[in-house]
């Protein structure tokens, strides 16, 4: 559990005060917003059974979605709109969904580790982590606030647009959610960019 720790403490001893973790849920989906979420865990914090959130069962995620904001010492979680996302370009809005997320929190971290391979779009210094959710304890707690967060906002949407099946795929290009697109057409809160390879 401790080799969550391994790097964030590696940072720490290094001389930074105050470092926040950075993910990202929804870059993939055909549908809806992409939430982001940055977290600030005291240092050395274990949360039982924190890992990268795809790999936790929804009830295990939502589980560890009230323990993880009890336990941080702040977080943020922000979303960028379908709108932006077709204006800007999937990556431009996950950054400005990220960005959102850190201006957030209540104390202004000296780094953020960003989940992934990109932090070009990052407005305070920070750093990659390639696989974060997996290795990094602050970023797999913002991927479980990510997607449980972005998850609940597509339950929403299942309810104004049923037909779709948001419920179930919540907006990623399923052979379900494929067959509700050739039959209704788009909705409101579909990526009409992400739609265009569609046959």
């Amino acid at each position: 559990m401790n080799d969550l720790w391994t790097l964030e403490n590696e940072i720490y001893d290094s001389g930074v005060n105050i470092l926040c973790g950075v993910d990202e849920a929804g870059r993939g989906p055909l549908a809806g917003p992409v939430c982001a979420a940055a977290v600030i865990l005291p240092r050395n914090c274990v949360i039982e059974g924190l890992n990268d959130s795809k790999k936790l069962t929804e009830k295990k995620r939502e589980e560890l979605f009230d323990v993880i904001r009890e336990n941080a010492v702040s977080y943020g979680i922000a979303f960028a709109s379908v709108e932006e996302i077709e204006e800007y370009n999937i990556l431009q809005a996950t950054f400005i969904a990220m960005n959102r997320a850190i201006e957030k929190l209540d104390v202004r971290p000296e780094l953020a580790l960003i989940d992934g391979n990109r932090n070009k779009g990052i407005i305070i210094n920070s750093r990659c982590v390639v696989k974060g959710d997996a290795c990094c304890a602050d970023i797999a707690a913002a991927s479980v606030l990510a997607k449980v967060t972005r998850d609940r906002y597509m339950y929403e949407m299942e309810e104004l647009y049923p037909q779709y099946g948001f419920d179930k795929h919540k907006g990623y290009g399923t052979k379900l959610h494929y067959e509700a697109l050739r039959k209704y057409g788009p909705s409101p809160i579909h990526r009409l960019s992400f739609l265009r390879k569609m046959h």
